[in-house]
């Protein structure tokens, strides 16, 4: 065989490998002269960002997460000042979170929100990153930072876009957020009541009554707090707390349980207005 020959051939494959890279704009870390390399993967990458963009909505739409990520990204890396980066970038926060990978999906929305403050879909992005850290949100025997950052996250689509379609849902993500905050309370002040730690069970259910009064726990938050100042011997604060937890929830089965507890001993619901528990129930209605 021609040993020149074998040489140009050996140069022709390396300028078509740099032709394949510089249309491909891929980071290939060398390039090989493999016959079977499929070209055509590479194919895509360098699409106007309208079509990429267009391509992307068209597998989502089709369930094709993935792929639709993946086009949502070649424009972001491709075109990074385009029009369609800025909307690419966003609707990769949305795939993220589709896709279950919630701390992706915070960072593009907060990269977004970096970037565009201001832009038609910033209210979009803000309720994306609210939606994601819901989604982390454990049960009440655990740590509740998510709930946190949901309320804080939900809490600026209410405040800085008011009149965004997603407001609604942004308050009722808040509300849940915020009955999982009083239920770890809850919980720990259950904790406490068993092992008879009075005071650190009452700080606890005070908590829920003075910071979370519009949540599911209120009720047996205030019945807690009569059984744990009764079994403390204080009468005053006991029947304090039952007389709130009558007035605002008389239908209730804790109510019940308190008014029983009390009257064992021959005590009823009585109110003393000095009481904090008395301050604090008067927030309670309409709450």
């Amino acid at each position: 065989m021609n040993f020149a020959g074998i040489v140009g051939a050996k140069r022709l494959t390396q300028i078509a490998c740099v032709v394949l890279l510089s249309t491909a704009s891929m980071a290939l870390t060398a390039c090989q002269t493999d016959p079977d390399i499929d070209i055509t993967k590479l194919s895509g990458e360098t699409d106007p960002p309208d079509v990429l963009y267009n391509q992307g909505l068209a597998n989502l739409n089709a369930g094709k997460v993935t792929e639709a990520s993946r086009k949502f990204e070649a424009i972001d890396r491709q075109h990074p000042f385009s029009e369609y980066a800025r909307k690419a970038l966003v609707m990769n926060a949305y795939v993220n979170y589709r896709q279950g990978q919630t701390e992706e999906a915070i960072a593009a929305g907060n990269r977004y929100l970096n970037l565009y403050p201001e832009s038609e879909d910033a209210a979009y992005a803000q309720y994306i990153v609210g939606l994601a850290y819901a989604k982390q949100i454990p049960n009440v025997t655990q740590d509740q930072r998510a709930a946190s950052k949901t309320i804080e996250a939900m809490q600026k689509v209410v405040t800085k876009y008011p009149d965004s379609e997603y407001v609604e849902d942004a308050q009722t993500k808040i509300r849940f957020a915020r009955d999982q905050l009083a239920g770890k309370e809850m919980q720990v002040g259950r904790y406490y009541l068993e092992r008879k730690e009075y005071l650190a069970a009452i700080t606890r259910f005070r908590t829920v009554v003075e910071t979370y009064g519009n949540t599911n726990q209120i009720e047996e938050a205030l019945a807690r707090l009569v059984e744990s100042y009764y079994a403390m011997g204080i009468a005053s604060e006991a029947q304090t707390a039952a007389a709130v937890l009558g007035h605002n929830y008389p239908d209730s089965q804790w109510y019940a349980d308190s008014y029983k507890l009390l009257r064992s001993k021959g005590l009823e619901p009585r109110e003393n207005a000095g009481s904090w528990i008395s301050r604090a129930g008067k927030k309670l209605i309409g709450a």
